[in-house]
């Protein structure tokens, strides 16, 4: 039976408790598991890093949200991104990525995967021709797509990007981390993989870090499962129980997200102390009939950029209250960050160093009369 997203949030791999009735399943605080004799498995675990029930949950969750058959659950963000990208790339390959993604991902491409031999093109992503001229038919394995992208929330076409990756023989990459599948479905769009920080929205408490993996390919769900278990970069049963809990209300999360920062953005649209606001739910935003088409909704991430430059956004940054300055994002309580310090520094020097004028809000599900008076009275005054 078919069932809608808040639905399969709170049910998909949440079966009660089969010895107590419990409605919540238990969590599976163990490392190794008792056999019947000699490969004797009860339901197929025999070591944590291999398996673990609290896990599998998760792992099923997460592909139900998705529409994908294999949902794979890791440490981080980054340690997905890490598994899946060495589970497919080899010595010599090419990715194509946009030149506004997480400061985090380039960093791993280009310093880890580099030396290795793998090298990363940064384009423009809306410029659907210079997309196709990086792509290297043959030697393009990924194209790396992050929409809305971090952090100056630009839109990308996925399903034409899908059609034109997949001409040239690359897999095309979805990170979904910024929307959530509560707004987004790239497998639905013709995207192979899609990759998450399950730290932000799908835990939302900022509470417990996580990654995710999630695709229909089975080769490559295999294989990221594969180097999962070799490497061993696995989500704990705690971080996996909380980021199920924090799952099942990520619809209604999302909804208050949204219409809070759709609310902050319209307050600071026309602002005399702000240059530009960068939100996709604004009807300037360049990508905002796109956004409207491909999304069910405009999320909770916005930028800003300060008309006095610098010392004017630093100064902001540094004189909210409610807002906290930390990195991160997608949690219930909002936060404000300097991404050319912070979430990029490590970016500086490249097509996605990030403009001093930049302050990047997640904004959360406070009340928004609050939110506004916070941003208010922290805007530095000439």
């Amino acid at each position: 039976m078919s069932s809608g997203l808040n639905t399969r949030a709170i049910h998909a791999g949440q079966e009660f408790d089969p010895t107590t009735g419990a409605v919540v399943p238990p969590i599976y605080q163990t490392s190794t598991f008792v056999q019947d004799g000699v490969g004797g498995l009860r339901g197929g675990y025999e070591y944590g890093r291999s398996g673990n029930p609290t896990r599998d949950s998760l792992q099923t969750l997460l592909g139900a949200l998705e529409g994908g058959s294999i949902g794979t659950a890791f440490a981080s963000g980054l340690a997905a991104e890490d598994a899946l990208l060495r589970a497919v790339l080899r010595p010599g390959d090419h990715i194509v990525l946009g030149n506004d993604v997480y400061g985090g991902t380039h960093r791993l491409i280009a310093r880890i995967l580099g030396p290795w031999g793998v090298e990363v093109d940064a384009v423009e992503m809306s410029d659907k021709d210079a997309v196709r001229a990086a792509l290297r038919p043959g030697v393009t394995k990924i194209l790396w797509v992050e929409t809305p992208s971090n952090p100056l929330m630009k839109i990308t076409d996925i399903a034409a990007l899908a059609e034109i990756g997949k001409e040239a023989g690359a897999i095309v990459v979805v990170d979904n981390t910024f929307a959530s599948p509560a707004l987004q479905r790239p497998l639905e769009l013709g995207a192979d993989v899609v990759v998450h920080s399950t730290t932000k929205y799908l835990g939302g408490h900022s509470d417990a870090l996580g990654g995710a993996v999630i695709t229909n390919d089975e080769e490559i769900g295999e294989k990221v499962r594969f180097h999962q278990f070799a490497a061993g970069a696995i989500l704990a049963p705690m971080e996996a129980w909380l980021t199920v809990r924090g799952i099942k209300t990520l619809g209604v999360r999302m909804d208050r997200h949204s219409s809070n920062a759709a609310a902050v953005a319209e307050h600071f649209a026309d602002h005399p102390r702000i240059e530009r606001v960068y939100y996709p739910g604004l009807p300037t935003h360049p990508g905002h009939e796109l956004a409207a088409r491909q999304m069910s909704g405009f999320g909770g991430m916005l930028s800003l950029a300060l008309k006095d430059g610098e010392q004017a956004a630093r100064t902001f940054v540094e004189s909210t209250k409610l807002f906290q300055l930390a990195e991160s994002l997608g949690g219930v309580e909002s936060l404000i960050g300097y991404p050319a310090e912070m979430t990029h520094a490590s970016v500086r020097g490249t097509p996605l160093e990030v403009a001093p004028d930049i302050v990047r809000l997640s904004v959360g599900i406070e009340d928004v009369e609050d939110l506004l008076a916070d941003l208010e009275q922290a805007l530095p005054r000439s």
